[in-house]
């Protein structure tokens, strides 16, 4: 019944789009695609009537699309300067609040604290299909914002805008398969981040046999549009490497599965950055096979490790660089006896990367560990070598690591790393980090 109301919804927004962009928008219009824009925006924030706003957001989003970045970044600066609070209004409205405190004065102060550009970027939102148009106009705005940051307090109003819009409570989880739409199985292709999908027969492999899961999040406003997607593999025991989990499947006799492996996540639209999906995602599906298949008792990860290479390299300690040494000639590749030398060594310094390395604001390093470890999760156990694809290998020497969702643990562990900066391990990390702080010692 979900994916039926968000079908029904999306076709009804289509159908009046449809209908009102032959005359809303003029491309033989004498005005530039930037002065189009500007003259939309103004009568956004003019005009009264719901109707004759959706078709000047339809003309003024249309005209967006057609602005090069340079015209683009002068819309957001506009935005910036033009679409901002009046400063006589905030200081009006907080003398009448501080006199009265009154909840109707607060409410005024609200209103007048609030960007106008807030103001306009809900009057460009009614426009059919505008919601997945201002998430790729964000995605403008942060790749601009790499040259020009002090466009940030922009990027602000649209992280508060959607925030809202993207409430866990508009999401609705999908399981895609080998007979979804043709349309979002092409998306799945696209958008996968983690571990590149070749071909169609790959994508038949990850998503047709009986112990392979995908699962995507979808809003009503976006319609067919995946926010993000989770691949599972139902296994004995948790991997330690990848590759048979993308080129192999459970064959008819083998042993019933215990353990759902979470071994790609992909979220599909950049201009959503800083909105949370996956940590909602992860507990719906551990919720969802936890019912469906009551034999399956380990939650788990086998995820990559994407800054461990640059950061081994800089750790300014000889048996740091050492290591980054022998693990730049690639030997232990084809030699097994150099691989099992090394591997001590790459388990106890991945470990204390994983574990000890901090952002200046204090957080792990790892972007998968942040993702994971927030959302509740232990680090379980190092695996190297994991992944022998080039981009890992470059990135990570082939290090992987596996992160442990216990039902029982999830709220707590989220709870200590959220206040505290707790990060659960497990006996198997516990052991590693204690072999990496020996060097040292």
């Amino acid at each position: 019944m979900p994916n039926a109301n968000i079908a029904f919804l999306n076709d009804l927004l289509q159908s009046i789009g449809s209908r009102m962009r032959p005359g809303a928008v003029s491309k033989s219009s004498a005005l530039s695609a930037e002065a189009r824009l500007a003259e939309g925006c103004g009568a956004l924030m003019r005009l009264g009537g719901e109707a004759s706003q959706v078709v000047v957001a339809a003309q003024a989003l249309a005209a967006f699309a057609e602005l090069d970045d340079t015209a683009k970044l002068r819309f957001f600066q506009s935005l910036l300067d033009d679409y901002s609070a009046d400063p006589a209004a905030i200081r009006a409205a907080y003398a009448a609040w501080e006199s009265t405190q009154s909840e109707e004065d607060l409410e005024q102060l609200f209103k007048a604290v609030e960007p106008r550009r807030q103001a306009l970027l809900r009057a460009l939102n009614q426009a059919p299909g505008a919601t997945l148009q201002l998430v790729r106009m964000r995605q403008d705005l942060l790749r601009l914002m790499r040259e020009e940051p002090g466009l940030a307090p922009l990027d602000t109003d649209f992280s508060h805008l959607f925030a809202s819009w993207f409430n866990r409570g508009f999401l609705v989880m999908r399981r895609i398969d080998w007979n979804s739409p043709a349309a979002i199985l092409e998306k799945i292709v696209s958008y996968e981040a983690v571990h590149e999908i070749r071909d169609w027969d790959d994508l038949r492999r990850r998503l047709d046999p009986a112990d392979r899961r995908c699962y995507a999040f979808f809003h009503p406003a976006t319609g067919d549009e995946p926010l993000i997607f989770v691949e599972v593999a139902l296994c004995q025991g948790i991997p330690d490497r990848i590759a048979p989990l993308l080129s192999e499947r459970t064959q008819p006799g083998d042993e019933a599965p215990d353990t759902a492996v979470f071994y790609s996540i992909s979220n599909c639209q950049p201009g959503l950055k800083g909105v949370s999906f996956g940590n909602f995602l992860i507990k719906q599906v551990v919720s969802d096979l936890s019912t469906e298949l009551p034999p399956i008792r380990n939650f788990a990860t086998l995820s990559p490790a994407p800054g461990f290479a640059r950061w081994l390299s800089s750790v300014d300690e000889a048996e740091a660089q050492a290591l980054a040494a022998d693990l730049a000639t690639g030997l232990w590749q084809t030699d097994s006896e150099e691989c099992e030398r090394l591997a001590p060594r790459v388990e106890a310094w991945a470990a204390r990367y994983f574990t000890q390395a901090k952002t200046p604001s204090g957080a792990p390093a790892d972007p998968v560990a942040r993702f994971h470890l927030g959302n509740g999760a232990s680090a379980h156990r190092v695996n190297w070598p994991a992944d022998l694809a080039e981009g890992a290998l470059k990135r990570a020497h082939g290090v992987m690591i596996n992160y442990l969702y216990e039902l029982d643990q999830i709220e707590a562990r989220h709870e200590a790393f959220a206040n505290d900066g707790t990060i659960a391990c497990g006996p198997d990390m516990r052991r590693a980090v204690k072999a990496g702080t020996a060097p040292s010692a």
